[in-house]
């Protein structure tokens, strides 16, 4: 049985093993090396718009996510976010990428749980009918199911107060 090897079956960048462990036994899961360059992902859709993945985030908390956009020549140089408000997402910086395209930094309010999808309009400041709109997709799951690992990209500036109405000292009606 020493001699025996351990067989994995490999299955879309993490290997398992084929055996099931026996009850008590630990077992582990083992990532490729490629999977550990974790950063925001970025992707440009059929339409020319974009979408951006952040990972694994926690409810009741809010983040700071930073990710650079390619260059969008009908932009320009001077873009600003659309006057929409959008309660979840908000964008805070828009500047120049070193390497060129922007660096947009935005703060995100994950308040339920689930595959979340929030959107937010960059504009033109030059051309008035130029407009890029921007996805940011995240898995958010409940505050009682551990800590995330997050991206390069992504940090947690803070919590929000979960209000639970068990808590209130209202009394009632007599």
């Amino acid at each position: 049985m020493a001699a025996a090897k351990k067989r994995c079956a490999k299955v879309g960048g993490v290997r398992f093993p084929e055996e099931l462990p026996s009850v008590g036994a630990p077992s582990h899961v083992h990532f490729d090396e490629k999977l550990h360059d974790s950063v925001v992902m970025v992707t440009i859709e059929d339409d020319g718009n974009f979408m951006v993945k952040v990972g694994f985030l926690k409810t009741q908390h809010r983040y700071e996510i930073v990710f650079t956009l390619p260059e969008v020549p009908a932009l320009g140089k001077d873009v600003c976010p659309a006057p929409l408000p959008n309660p979840h997402l908000k964008i805070t910086n828009i500047s120049a990428a070193p390497e060129g395209g922007l660096k947009i930094t935005c703060e995100y309010l994950a308040l339920q749980e689930g595959v979340l999808c929030e959107e937010v309009l960059l504009l033109s400041e030059t051309n008035d009918d130029v407009c890029v709109r921007v996805k940011v997709h995240a898995r958010v799951m409940d505050r009682h199911h551990g800590t995330p690992m997050l991206l390069e990209g992504v940090r947690c500036i803070g919590t929000e107060l979960e209000y639970d109405s068990e808590q209130s000292d209202w009394q009632g009606f007599d």
